[in-house]
């Protein structure tokens, strides 16, 4: 038989992340225990509101199997002395398995002889293994912060209220926190506060549902967006869809419901990104726009309930008016000082201790600009641009706005110098030079912009590399990682051909004057490293490792270069590619001690030739050629077409000719051979890698 298991912890209001906690960490907790109890079982989901944290197991097993299994224990020679005695390991195993040791046995295994006994148990109820097994669930539910109540001794993220557990219609008995659980829970605490029971395990979702109460979370947000949309549509616009405030009001509410409010149009002078980051960030407010894409003076609150709604409504409006005022004044008195002003009090801003303030970071970023611009071979017009944009990119960090609402670096820089006169396109590179922000957010879309953004990252890593600032297991402080992966994005979606190498060679000039403990070698190395291991994952996102680290071991210095090699490398048949890799094995082994120089043609060096040793001479040059032809053009999928034809024959060759002839002549000229393949070959990829 089978039936649905639930448990269900109330408790005081407890934080939004700590129900996103709970929920997450529930099912594996619940998984893992049932698995000692050898209760098979089906789906197990969790739900949560801030008053609850629940768990419902689909058709668990009401007994356990009967148990009759045979158990190794410790080998003979420690279970016995040299008299024959059993020792405390086997007292110990035969105790363990409730045997005296007279019921154990010997088996012979491929490690020698061991002692073994039968485990025999009857299978015993769910209704009476469940209940201390919940109990340990409930305590191992991790939270950020923990707290005690009463005077009680356990532990959880807020006070525990009441407990219901079920296996289907029956009650468990769970006790936690000096709650003994049955059937009873709680509403909605103000439309429906209770208490009430639940029937069966089977119809707790619908139970609470009905007391406005939506515990399933899937369920609470589709709800929840559903009603969003119909109010925006009711305020005559479209909602502005945020998938952060979906889930930060998720958490808030057991029955989402929504109130429009609205503000002042006059507010509407805003930038747009200022209204909606103080609805957003103070109130977790959504905001709505009209048809045609303009923003209203309207905002969507998520509440809990909505049985007073003008209230709540004139509440939030008040809040919104004070924020809204708020950011005005700041704009307005931000505004009336020009941005590049600004740029002098960025010396009394800390970027770090070892590598100065941000008025230096910023001298640092334009000198390596003009750098990069040629490295990549931008004109000058970019480049330009660039600089314009570098000057003025950090300086709104010292405005009132950006000091209220950090969020807006770079979006207000924009705003002040389109409305002080500055070019547009200048204007752009101080807000999309941060950017990629974040996995979600796409690369600077400007050249422009993207150049400032390769700088201003270069320079933070190669500064802090150079002083030991490098990220050491989870520990991340100043986010280099995520700068690591905004350079390589950054090129990857441009097509640069960026050597790291050269760039951070001229980030580390630009460091001239700051006491740096590296050299730049050492920098460049660890820098590189760092860079390697990021481009692996980014690339093995979309194609296979072997792949990825093949191309890598070839040459890790131009990631665009590394994706265009990997991408062509993953086309080919998976087949082939095992072949090719098991043939350039052996000649990259073969190589290893293969001395330096050109090989000639084997008939120069011996009266008598193998046909299959011409045929590779010949097919070498081929193939040298439309490599160095292919590589001068990036196109890899001829090159690797190329080898693909080739790797047959260099197979046919070693099972033809014996590359360590007795005559050193022709010994020493298959050896270059080999070396001159494998190194043709390894400028696109490893292919030894590729082999099992």
């Amino acid at each position: 038989m089978a039936e649905t298991l639930l448990l269900e912890i109330g408790t005081e209001e407890l934080p939004a992340s700590f129900v996103s906690a709970g929920v997450d960490a529930l099912p594996s907790l619940v998984r893992a225990k049932l698995a000692e109890l050898r209760l098979s079982h089906g789906e197990v989901k969790a739900a949560g509101t801030p008053r609850r944290l629940a768990v419902c197991v689909e058709h668990l097993a009401t007994e356990q199997p009967d148990l009759d299994e045979e158990v190794l224990g410790p080998p003979a020679r420690v279970a016995f002395d040299a008299d024959g005695k059993p020792t405390k390991a086997a007292q110990a195993f035969a105790q363990k398995l409730g045997l005296d040791v007279a019921g154990l046995s010997r088996k012979s295994t491929d490690k020698g002889e061991y002692l073994v006994g039968r485990r025999v148990e009857k299978g015993a109820p769910a209704s009476a293994l469940l209940p201390a097994a919940l109990s340990e669930v409930c305590a191992k539910i991790p939270f950020r912060k923990s707290m005690r109540w009463s005077d009680g001794d356990v532990a959880f993220g807020r006070p525990v209220r009441w407990l219901v557990a079920l296996l289907g219609a029956d009650e468990l008995s769970v006790e936690f926190a000096g709650i003994r659980s049955g059937r009873i829970t709680v509403g909605h605490r103000f439309l429906s506060p209770g208490p009430h029971p639940v029937a069966s395990a089977e119809t707790y979702v619908a139970s609470l549902r009905q007391h406005h109460v939506f515990v399933d979370v899937d369920e609470r947000r589709r709800t929840m967006v559903e009603r969003l949309h119909a109010a925006a549509t009711a305020a005559g616009g479209v909602l502005i869809e945020d998938a952060f405030l979906v889930e930060e009001n998720l958490s808030l509410v057991e029955e989402p419901q929504v109130v429009t409010g609205g503000f002042d149009p006059a507010f509407l002078s805003l930038p747009e990104r200022v209204i909606l980051d103080v609805a957003k960030g103070h109130q977790r407010y959504f905001g709505v726009r009209d048809a045609g894409g303009k923003l209203l003076p309207k905002y969507l609150a998520v509440v809990n309930t909505a049985e007073n709604p003008d209230n709540v409504r004139r509440g939030n409006d008040r809040v919104m008016r004070a924020r809204l005022a708020d950011a005005k004044f700041f704009y307005e008195t931000d505004l009336a000082t020009p941005l590049a002003e600004r740029r002098k009090k960025l010396e009394g801003v800390v970027f770090h201790k070892r590598l100065g303030s941000v008025a230096d970071k910023v001298l640092r970023v334009e000198r390596l600009v003009p750098l990069l611009g040629a490295e990549l071979g931008l004109g000058d017009a970019v480049v330009q641009v660039a600089l314009a944009g570098a000057a003025l990119c950090k300086c709104d960090l010292v405005t009132l706005m950006v000091g209220e609402l950090p969020e807006l670096q770079g979006e207000m820089g924009t705003a002040y110098a389109l409305a002080q006169g500055v070019s547009a396109d200048v204007a752009r590179v101080i807000a999309e030079h941060y950017q990629p922000r974040g996995a979600d957010d796409p690369p600077a879309p400007s050249d422009a912009a993207a150049l400032v953004a390769l700088a201003d990252r270069f320079d933070t890593l190669v500064g802090c590399f150079a002083i030991g600032q490098v990220p050491t297991g989870a520990a991340d402080p100043l986010a280099l990682r995520r700068a690591a992966l905004g350079v390589l994005r950054t090129v990857l979606d441009k097509g640069w051909e960026l050597s790291l190498a050269a760039a951070i060679a001229s980030a580390y000039a630009a460091h001239s004057g700051v006491k740096l403990d590296a050299d730049v070698g050492e920098t460049r190395d660890k820098l590189l490293a760092f860079f390697k291991q990021r481009l692996r994952g980014l690339l093995e996102q979309e194609l296979t490792g072997s792949a990825v680290d093949a191309c890598l071991a070839a040459e890790a210095d131009r990631p665009h270069d590394v994706a265009l090699r990997a991408r062509a490398l993953a086309k080919i048949d998976p087949g082939v590619r095992a072949l090719a890799g098991e043939v350039f094995k052996r000649a990259a082994n073969i190589a290893k001690d293969a001395p330096e120089g050109e090989p000639v043609a084997p008939g120069e060096v011996a009266a008598e030739v193998h046909v299959t040793e011409r045929a590779l001479f010949a097919a070498f040059a081929e193939l040298r050629q439309a490599v160095g032809a292919a590589h001068q053009s990036r196109d890899y999928p001829s090159a690797l077409g190329a080898i693909a034809a080739f790797a047959p024959v260099l197979g046919r060759y070693f099972d033809d000719v014996l590359v360590m002839a007795d005559d050193s002549r022709v010994r020493e000229n298959r050896l270059k051979l080999m070396r001159q393949i494998h190194r043709t070959c390894s400028a696109i990829a490893h292919f030894n890698l590729l082999a099992g």
